[in-house]
């Protein structure tokens, strides 16, 4: 459990470099969602996401996480394919973090895949 501080200005304070991040609980995707790697930005809230069923989709960031949700090419995410042209196009709904993204790969969830990031 975390100290509680007193001063409010130091919760906000920076995670240390290097220090182990520790993965207690991973989002794993439910129902028709998968998982996917952004490819590339195409501007405004939409991004090419190669998804692990062999698919590549446009998606888009909702607006509820637009300014939430810093997406780069590289990042791995989740996303809900519409009902509509569901091969496609898609949602984003949760970003994973580098230390997530290595435990689903140490379970299983993420097949070793040849990229050129």
């Amino acid at each position: 459990m975390p100290p509680k501080f007193k001063d409010k200005s130091k919760r906000n304070k920076a995670p240390i470099k290097g220090a182990p991040q520790v993965v207690t609980r991973v989002r794993t995707p439910r129902d028709n969602e998968v998982i996917g790697i952004v490819d590339q930005r195409v501007g405004g809230n939409r991004t090419v996401i190669k998804c692990l069923d062999d698919k590549e989709r446009n998606c888009r960031i909702p607006g509820a996480l637009r300014r939430r949700l810093w997406i780069r090419p590289g990042d791995t995410v989740i996303v809900r394919p519409w009902e509509f042209e569901g091969d496609k196009k898609g949602d984003i709904l949760f970003k994973y973090t580098p230390a997530q993204v290595e435990f689903l790969k140490r379970k299983g969830f993420i097949k070793q895949v040849e990229s050129e990031f």
